[in-house]
């Protein structure tokens, strides 16, 4: 692609710095801004406004909406100007004023976002974050450093995610919810303080997950959320109740993975 059919699709506008990489069919609209280390996949558009900085590279068919800020530097007191990167995949929807910053050297120098996701009005992604693919978060949806989001996971609009917290696939968090422990795949979370409450029904639906994966998932649940003894020792009975693989395979090998946080567990009857 040439510099003239490249420019024939940016605003006389926008700042589009000449060390910038722009693949083909870009479109970049009206006071866009795009940085020297930056990269656009083929087909990728930015609405007026859009600012995109550091080392970002954006795949194929994004499109970011006016006022969305990415890749510039970490909101960490830690960050030193180190070189990091940004990374999002292909056919992701990005809507105003999200912002996304890159990694650091505590979180191996990369935030990723994978592809067909759709980050709503507002929502922020922070440094040294992993995200899946198809994942969903609402307006104004905040994760902290380090958070791992996996595929098909939904974030409810105002919920904000502490660092380091995992987010298994297919999960739901509920509005406005403050999650400050990992959440189960196929786990639905709600709360000030988030609990888990279930699981995520509806998605196990709309996903077309089979009706035995879906009764095996509601067996493995109270096995492990209602049984007696330590998480440990439910986890051991769980391995040698239910065949390896598939959902259930899933859920059993997040919940023993070791982790700082812990697991963000149903209500207590007293309230607790």
């Amino acid at each position: 692609m040439n510099a003239e059919q490249v420019m024939q699709g940016v605003h006389p506008t926008a700042i589009v710095d000449p060390g910038a990489t722009l693949g083909e069919g870009v479109s970049i609209g009206p006071y866009c801004t795009v940085g020297p280390k930056v990269s656009l996949g083929d087909g990728t558009v930015l609405h007026g406004h859009v600012v995109v900085a550091g080392r970002t590279g954006i795949g194929p068919r994004c499109e970011i909406f006016p006022f969305a800020s990415l890749g510039h530097p970490p909101q960490d007191l830690k960050y030193a100007g180190e070189d990091s990167a940004l990374v999002i995949g292909a056919d992701n929807k990005i809507r105003e004023q999200v912002t996304m910053n890159p990694g650091t050297t505590g979180g191996g120098m990369e935030t990723r976002v994978g592809d067909g996701c759709l980050f709503m009005v507002g929502a922020h992604v922070a440094h040294d974050c992993k995200i899946g693919n198809g994942v969903i978060m609402a307006n104004n949806a905040t994760l902290g450093g380090h958070v791992v989001v996996e595929d098909n996971a939904i974030i409810g609009g105002l919920a904000a995610v502490r660092q380091f917290v995992r987010i298994g696939r297919n999960a739901m968090v509920g509005g406005m919810s403050g999650v400050e422990q990992d959440v189960i795949p196929f786990g639905l979370v709600m709360g000030d303080r988030a609990k888990l409450n279930g699981l995520n029904m509806v998605g196990l639906r709309r996903h077309g997950f089979e009706r035995e994966d879906i009764q095996a998932l509601q067996k493995l649940y109270k096995q492990l959320f209602a049984g007696g003894g330590t998480m440990a020792e439910r986890l051991d009975k769980a391995r040698s109740s239910f065949e390896a693989g598939g959902p259930v395979g899933d859920l059993i090998d997040f919940a023993a993975v070791q982790s700082n946080v812990g697991l963000c567990q149903p209500k207590s009857e007293n309230g607790g």
